[in-house]
């Protein structure tokens, strides 16, 4: 690991994370001009931020540049419904079969189904699923999709940590995605009744996801109840919901999904993209 990663695990892990994430999320909403400009300053200039595709230009706080939306037609939807598509604009960091429950989650390191879902009953119906990690980094938009038409049966939501999830930590921490507050999205596809699982993972100065179909914040603070049951169609490309921040997804396919071209550890997608084709 270099001296530079070194640092970045250093300066974003050996903190007060949990403080630290909470008073981000509080600092992040102030409206004051003293606060809001140099913040979003910042942002832009250590983040590789793009607005180009934003709905709007002017944002009244740092947490609502964040949690911007989409101007209308700034992705393209791949329509075929053989295609599951990325819920997020990201990088792929990993993708497999899921295999004895186990992930890969970096070189040399694995971590187990049932500790990620906290479900072991869901653990066994996903073995043998594609498997796909995608790194929404904090420049990137942070609203996530439907990759498909599907009908939301259950949310469960895990407290936990919030490691950073950048690659010097995925390198160091085992099961660092088991470790982190994340949730748990049920979908069953159109048609197929195929299960389709994504498990949004928050991380340091995240720690916030906010879903459409589930009426509530899920935060450091939240208390319950921690499974919600949903009864939601939602069609491909229909936003979901959003991370405070940046931070992860992981998706649970059909087993026989075949990557898209070009799909491989390390990729740039964007939301709408063809991730798999259904077998």
């Amino acid at each position: 690991m270099t001296l530079f990663e070194e640092l970045n695990f250093l300066v974003t892990n050996r903190i007060p994370r949990r403080s630290l994430t909470l008073f981000m999320g509080w600092v992040s909403k102030l409206r004051h001009p003293a606060v809001r400009i140099p913040s979003i300053a910042l942002w832009r200039l250590f983040c590789d931020v793009d607005l180009s595709d934003a709905a709007r230009s002017r944002f009244t706080s740092l947490h609502d540049a964040f949690t911007r939306e989409l101007r209308p037609g700034a992705r393209r939807i791949d329509a075929d419904p053989q295609i599951l598509t990325s819920p997020s604009d990201g990088v792929v960091m990993a993708t497999g079969v899921v295999s004895d429950d186990t992930l890969l989650q970096a070189k040399g390191l694995d971590y187990r189904l049932s500790d990620l879902l906290g479900d072991s009953v869901l653990a066994v119906q996903h073995q043998g699923s594609r498997y796909i990690t995608l790194r929404l980094t904090a420049g990137m938009y942070h609203r996530f999709h439907a990759p498909a038409d599907c009908h939301i049966s259950k949310v469960t939501y895990i407290s936990g940590d919030t490691w950073n999830v950048n690659p010097p930590a995925l390198q160091r921490i085992e099961r660092l995605y088991c470790r982190n507050e994340r949730a748990v999205i049920e979908t069953r596809l159109a048609g197929s009744g195929l299960a389709v699982t994504l498990v949004p993972v928050a991380a340091v100065l995240v720690a916030s996801i906010r879903l459409h179909f589930a009426n509530v914040l899920l935060h450091l603070r939240y208390r319950g109840p921690n499974v919600i049951n949903c009864d939601t169609t939602v069609h491909k490309g229909q936003e979901m919901g959003w991370f405070e921040h940046g931070s992860t997804i992981i998706l649970l396919l059909p087993a026989g999904c075949a990557l898209a071209e070009g799909i491989t550890a390390g990729t740039g997608v964007r939301m709408g993209q063809a991730l798999v084709r259904l077998p």
